[in-house]
């Protein structure tokens, strides 16, 4: 008889899982904690350099000295509601707390329909804590006077409660709405805060660190959440078409321009204008700009 050679066994056994040899496995799935943190310190950079120095003092409060004190001279004072018998563009004036509360009935209606506990609960977060947030930092953070300013621009308004509501709504939006709409919710939600912003801003209502430290507080908390959120509920990468990030903040820029603008100062103006646009390109960087909000990490297989 002849002998033949026994089969060679295999150099490594696959694992439970049925993987090839030497194939990666996925470790756990982890999420950026960077930029929570990023958007707090931008935070506090802003309050640090626009109110606890005198030079950003004297900049800001320098503004209110160009053109006439008030907000008639602004284009969107018509729609104000500071204006007699107007109706306010929500959340000016006061339709600040009926637009609150809508969001917020949006907000648990959306959550019971999709029944996406974990990501409703984030959201309500995101705006309960950036809207009672503002109210705790306006009345702890002090607004030194450094410069001898007029008494009536030593109001502590930091940070802007009418710019938080519509940031934090549409950063709340973000997390409880379907990914194949979450682009289109997140350019609707980025062009109204470009409208109120700049509107906050050109009509003396506030300065433009407090818009932009309202926006950037959203967007920590925003960070945050999803940072906290389980793997499984946490909000995937976005999908959208290569031109609606385009098309998003170039009509935001014009929203802003036309918010701000004013008929007796053109400084002013671009000022509230840039701080706007500024304001809606974070809230569309936090919402859709990154990638992804999960990021996998490969190890090699045990043998």
């Amino acid at each position: 008889m002849t002998q033949h050679d026994s089969p060679a066994l295999p150099a490594h056994r696959p694992g439970p899982s049925g993987q090839a040899p030497d194939a990666p496995s996925l470790s756990r799935t982890t999420r950026p904690w960077m930029p929570a943190l990023l958007y707090t310190l931008g935070f506090l950079t802003v309050y640090l350099l626009a109110i606890c120095t005198p030079w950003g003092q004297r900049a800001e409060n320098a503004l209110f000295g160009l053109g006439k004190q008030g907000g008639e001279e602004a284009w969107i004072y018509p729609l104000s509601g500071a204006a007699y018998g107007s109706t306010p563009l929500p959340p000016l004036e006061l339709s600040a707390k009926p637009t609150l509360m809508v969001g917020l009935a949006v907000i648990v209606v959306l959550t019971l329909v999709r029944r996406c506990w974990w990501q409703g609960c984030a959201a309500l977060g995101v705006v309960i804590l950036t809207t009672g947030g503002k109210e705790v930092l306006k009345s702890t953070l002090p607004r030194p006077d450094l410069v001898g300013a007029p008494e009536n621009l030593l109001d502590q308004g930091f940070p802007s409660g009418h710019t938080a509501i519509p940031a934090a709504l549409t950063l709340a939006a973000v997390l409880v709405v379907s990914p194949r709409i979450r682009p289109y919710i997140a350019t609707a939600g980025v062009l109204w805060l470009a409208c109120i912003a700049a509107a906050s801003a050109t009509m003396g209502g506030h300065r433009p660190s407090e818009v932009l430290g309202a926006t950037l507080l959203a967007c920590a908390w925003y960070g945050l959440a999803t940072w906290l959120l389980p793997s499984a509920a946490a909000p995937g990468a976005t999908r959208s078409t290569r031109a609606l990030p385009v098309i998003t903040l170039t009509v935001a820029l014009v929203i802003a321009l036309v918010s701000g603008a004013r008929n007796d100062t053109l400084t002013r103006s671009l000022v509230s204008a840039a701080t706007a646009f500024i304001c809606a390109a974070l809230v569309w960087y936090a919402a859709v700009g990154r990638p992804a909000h999960t990021a996998r990490r490969t190890r090699p297989a045990l043998r």
